[in-house]
């Protein structure tokens, strides 16, 4: 039961961070049309949390590639304890 909720979770955050990414794209390169956007990384934010509003402290010239990140590093987090809670018990 927890095998598969976890991967339920993990697929679904993966699913909603690779859609943030492609919206982001859209919006900043007009893409299909659409008109360009600054605030089409705004999705990226949420998925990000709490390490999106780290970024502050960072270059200015890093921050959009820090935030595009941020989403990874709570993906590795969630995978991580799904890998805890599925390992064999002895």
């Amino acid at each position: 039961m927890a095998g598969r909720l976890c991967r339920f979770v993990t697929l679904a955050f993966l699913l909603l961070y690779i859609a943030a990414l492609g919206l982001l794209a859209v919006g900043t390169f007009g893409l299909f049309g659409a008109e360009k956007d600054p605030l089409s990384g705004v999705f990226l934010v949420p998925l990000g949390v709490p390490w999106a509003m780290m970024i502050d402290a960072a270059p200015d010239a890093a921050a959009p590639w820090l935030a595009m990140a941020a989403p990874a590093l709570n993906l590795a987090i969630i995978a991580g304890i799904c890998r805890l809670v599925n390992r064999p018990r002895a």
